[in-house]
């Protein structure tokens, strides 16, 4: 379970927040109150019902007949700037953590314009393990460094969500090497997607915390 922000929205959404609510931002601009309710409405429900929204644009696109599919449309969209998953701090320590996540993102995203490429898609297998460390360590850094990372109400799910993020990699690898014997690129967008989705997850969470973090407050 991840812990809730101040304005109530513990949501890792993908579709949500690049999908969705980019139309409901221009909504936003010809009917205020209708923007706001279904925003809330959208983020009620896919707090619930995790997955929600996913299918719920996976639906439209079926009902339309569209040849389109989403699992390559939401990794090609993976490195979109969501301020959901943006730590607005001052410090070069989250700084490093946002480029870090962005740069990882970024790398995913491309993987459907280079995956039948063999030598560049190989160069970009490399680039996401690189990727991954780099995150790592940047959140390492962060935990390191501010002892509120380190509270007993927030370490154990920080920790636990780390882990899956881990969990997610080794997972992307394994499906990786399954592509080269079976060349299932499905499996590998699907893949794709969970470790973009647990990088937005441990953004989240750190972002919560780091709101009750003092600017400039490191631990020695």
């Amino acid at each position: 379970m991840i812990m809730e922000d101040d304005d109530g929205s513990s949501v890792v959404s993908l579709p949500l927040h690049v999908v969705i609510f980019p139309v409901l931002d221009e909504l936003q601009k010809t009917d205020l109150a209708a923007a706001q309710t279904l925003r809330a409405a959208l983020n009620k429900v896919e707090k619930k019902h995790p997955g929600f929204t996913q299918d719920l644009v996976n639906g439209i696109l079926k009902a339309k007949s569209a040849d389109v599919k989403l699992a390559e449309c939401l990794l090609r969209l993976a490195a979109y700037d969501s301020e959901e998953y943006m730590i607005m701090r001052p410090e070069p320590e989250f700084n490093k953590l946002n480029q870090q996540a962005h740069n990882l993102k970024h790398i995913l995203s491309m993987l459907p314009d280079e995956i039948e490429n063999r030598p560049a898609f190989l160069q970009r297998i490399k680039d996401i393990a690189s990727g991954i460390k780099e995150l790592l360590q940047a959140v390492n850094v962060i935990f390191k460094q501010y002892e509120a990372f380190r509270l007993n109400e927030h370490i154990r799910e920080l920790e636990l969500h780390k882990k899956e993020f881990i969990k997610s990699s080794k997972k992307f690898s394994y499906t990786l090497k399954g592509y080269f014997r079976d060349s299932k690129i499905d499996n590998v967008y699907d893949s794709a997607n969970v470790l973009v989705n647990e990088t937005n997850t441990i953004l989240k969470m750190l972002k919560t915390v780091s709101r009750k973090v003092p600017d400039q407050q490191a631990s020695s």
